[in-house]
């Protein structure tokens, strides 16, 4: 790389990590006197162990947790199109590490400063620290009457599932991917499970030790939420059909594939309902689609994806997976001229009227600008839905040799989404073709809801058919600010064998636990390539 100096502004120490959650719970974990009921700490949940949604906004706002995983896979591509005159400024150069696979995700595109690299990683473990103290503190509550067993069932059974779902997110970024054969020696992240407040220094489990964690943790929940009869009234909590499905895709994840087909048939068998494209008059991403079960956090993606130079959008590699049959294509995606957007979430009404849907300036209005300051109401990363689980049944059966029973869960889906009148209606193919058919069925499906990075790092190790492929990413870097003129357009590819197919511990994280190893991450050089291309 080109006799590079890089510079650091300034270094974050990083207490919240597993040190310390702030001072209620350093106040709160030495006084479980505070305690009183299951309410108490169901309230403690609610306000500090689910994730909460935050106004949609710009990448360089950060305003919602994990929005860099919808920048690594091959889903987005740089956007070099505009309309009058209009760049996207900041949101660019904040993008640069994570969009480039760099050894610092929160270098800056001149290599002269860095971003905060830990929000999500402390975001997370102050949340699984909540729900340590939460299951601390449930064996002490009073359960004596029907009312308070069930109360503490409900609030045990959610602090399992939270633990288990931050700790498989977190081990599915930093970890490598689970690979049967050297799991138990692959570093994943630490885990802690106790409620106190320790100032010591931590280093990594494995990837084994941490996904025999997150199957407890799921099977405690599935127990516990066996004493819970009152039916849930919100997708915002979970319930026992989420803990179905993320058991599900678990154990998909662990090659596991018996147990992970038992799951999703479970999950089928309590909540089986699909939105069907072409009777469906309302956006997607809603809380009212009856595919819901569980979804937490917020969505900065229309924001994110905008008609702007600097901008981003869908690529053109995922637009083209989508055949004319299928409504996914005239109902999730927008396109006009070089530009593609998602448009599955409702259109603002800050603007009365939209421009014509025709013009180049009507995804701006209606899915960016005005929505910057709304809060959505699913999350483009945490969303679990009853789609998923016809997925994984129909993947695991394919990998277990049940072609037929394969064929019948993707096509389930498949009669939901695309025209009944198409030539492609139902997959009929066998073999090598039904798995590879069934993984494009995923990427259709799942586009820019936080599934495809970890899909292809799990691809990459699995028993039956592995799949490695690469990824090329062009970033231009353009004149001063407010100007569109590009002044050189640099394309750098993820190798199928590189080391940044898993993340890099954040620097915080291992400048304050010294020892800490991380994940062989290399600064990443690049080529230059016209800028008409």
């Amino acid at each position: 790389m080109r006799n590079i100096k890089y510079q650091i502004f300034g270094t974050l120490c990083i207490l919240g990590m597993m040190t310390s959650c702030g001072s209620f719970l350093e106040d709160y974990s030495q006084d479980v006197d505070y305690v009183r009921s299951w309410k108490d700490l169901d309230e403690l949940l609610i306000g500090d162990c689910y994730l909460h949604a935050e106004g949609s906004g710009g990448f360089f706002y950060h305003y919602n947790y994990a929005q860099f995983l919808h920048l690594l896979a091959d889903e987005v591509e740089e956007n070099n199109c505009s309309f009058n005159g209009y760049s996207d400024f900041d949101h660019h150069p904040a993008e640069y590490g994570y969009y480039t696979w760099q050894q610092r995700v929160g270098v800056n595109e001149t290599y002269t400063g860095f971003a905060t690299e830990n929000s999500l990683w402390t975001k997370a473990y102050k949340c699984i620290n909540i729900a340590n103290n939460v299951l601390f503190s449930a064996e002490k509550i009073p359960q004596n009457t029907d009312a308070e067993i069930e109360g503490a069932s409900k609030v045990i059974a959610e602090a399992h599932f939270l633990r288990a779902y931050y700790y498989f997110f977190l081990v599915n970024l930093y970890g490598k991917p689970y690979n049967p054969s050297t799991a138990s020696t692959d570093w994943g992240v630490p885990l802690k499970t106790n409620a106190e407040v320790i100032d010591i220094k931590y280093t990594r489990n494995t990837v084994q030790e941490a996904y025999d964690l997150i199957v407890e943790d799921l099977q405690t929940a599935e127990k516990a939420f066996a004493n819970v009869k009152k039916e849930k009234r919100s997708i915002y909590r979970a319930d026992l059909t989420a803990v179905y499905l993320l058991m599900s895709r678990v154990y998909l994840y662990m090659q596991n594939w018996q147990m992970a087909a038992e799951y999703a048939q479970k999950v089928i068998d309590r909540h089986p309902r699909l939105v069907d494209l072409a009777s469906n008059s309302e956006k997607f991403m809603l809380k009212s689609n009856v595919e819901n079960i569980f979804t937490m956090g917020g969505d900065d993606l229309p924001v994110m994806l905008i008609y702007y130079y600097q901008g981003l959008r869908v690529s053109n590699d995922q637009y083209s997976i989508y055949t004319q049959n299928d409504y996914r294509r005239s109902q999730w995606l927008w396109k006009s001229g070089p530009f593609q957007g998602l448009t599955m979430r409702e259109k603002t009404n800050h603007y009365n009227p939209l421009p014509e849907i025709e013009e180049p300036r009507y995804y701006y209005y209606a899915y960016s600008e005005g929505l910057r300051d709304a809060i959505p109401e699913v999350s483009s990363i945490f969303w679990l839905r009853s789609a998923e689980a016809y997925l994984n049944l129909a993947e695991a059966e394919a990998y277990m040799g049940h072609e037929d029973a394969a064929k019948a869960a993707v096509n389930t889906l498949r009669a939901h989404r695309i025209r009944k009148e198409a030539a492609e209606l139902k997959i009929t193919s066998t073999g090598e073709k039904l798995v590879k058919d069934i993984r494009l069925e995923r990427r259709k499906e799942f586009v820019l809801q936080g599934q495809r990075w970890f899909d292809l790092r799990r691809y990459r190790v699995c028993s039956v058919l592995p799949e490695k492929i690469s990824i090329t990413h062009n970033y231009s870097v353009y004149a001063p600010r407010g100007e569109k003129e590009i002044k050189e357009t640099r394309r750098f590819v993820l190798t199928q064998d590189d080391a940044s197919w898993t993340l890099p511990i954040p620097n915080e994280v291992i400048e304050f636990n010294v020892g800490m190893p991380n994940n062989g991450n290399e600064w990443r050089d690049y080529t230059l390539v016209p800028t008409e291309e």
